[in-house]
């Protein structure tokens, strides 16, 4: 039996998983702002505990890469790091898009069209990438910023599920009949589980010593201003 271990802090969404042979067997998750830090590590030994495994019983490490939030990235890409090092266990990674619409397609088995996830990353920006019913990639990630033609092509010819909290603001933007959005959280780690399950049949592991969260962008710090 593979038994993985998943940890997605891409968005506001602070989730692990724990999965056997691509199955979730247990998940401990919450949504608000600023919980990674405080509750990850938390989250983390109570699915251990709940389900009756040590550390030592884990296969090995999934973790949703990105793109989404710097610092969710990085508390989540440096805790899985630290099982990875502390364990000896071999570290995946998940990108998260793929993520959102693989727990699209697990919920709606029998859909046909195309789906969109989307991450906010402010004003009418969002990372997003398109994929088929099949999880085929369309388009690549990538950040966009969503104007009225965005998708335009594909949408003449093709149903699109826009989901995630970037599709949210796009609704009133993406006018279209064929445009579709779906109000479920699809940020949860329980999604990496059939993904992550292919990558360690695969043995598609991450060098833990290289690794770096998918950041899209880089990070930018800006001042304050300074009150006259």
């Amino acid at each position: 039996m593979a038994k993985i271990f998943q940890i997605e802090t891409a968005t506001q969404a602070c989730s692990v998983a724990l999965s056997i042979d691509g199955v979730t067997v247990s998940t401990k998750e919450e949504i608000g702002q600023n919980l990674h830090a405080s509750n990850l590590t938390l989250f983390i030994d109570e699915v251990i505990k709940s389900s009756h495994f040590t550390y030592n019983d884990l296969d090995a490490i999934a973790v949703s890469k990105g793109p989404g939030s710097y610092t969710g990235l990085r508390i989540g890409v440096s805790t899985a790091k630290g099982l990875c090092y502390a364990l000896d266990k071999p570290l995946i990674a998940v990108e998260t898009l793929e993520m959102m619409a693989n727990g699209f397609m697990t919920e709606n088995p029998t859909y046909a069209g195309l789906i969109c996830p989307m991450i906010d990353a402010r004003r009418m920006e969002v990372y997003s990438a398109v994929f088929d019913s099949n999880l085929n990639v369309l388009e690549p990630t990538s950040a966009k910023i969503i104007d009225e033609n965005s998708y335009s092509e594909l949408l003449q010819k093709n149903e699109i599920t826009f989901l995630g909290d970037g599709a949210a603001k796009c609704k009133e933007t993406l006018n279209h009949q064929n445009a579709i959005f779906n109000d479920n959280n699809f940020n949860s780690a329980k999604y990496i589980s059939g993904l992550a399950y292919q990558a360690f049949q695969a043995q598609n592991f991450e060098d833990v010593a290289y690794f770096e969260p998918f950041y899209l962008k880089d990070f930018v710090v800006t001042q304050p201003k300074k009150k006259v």
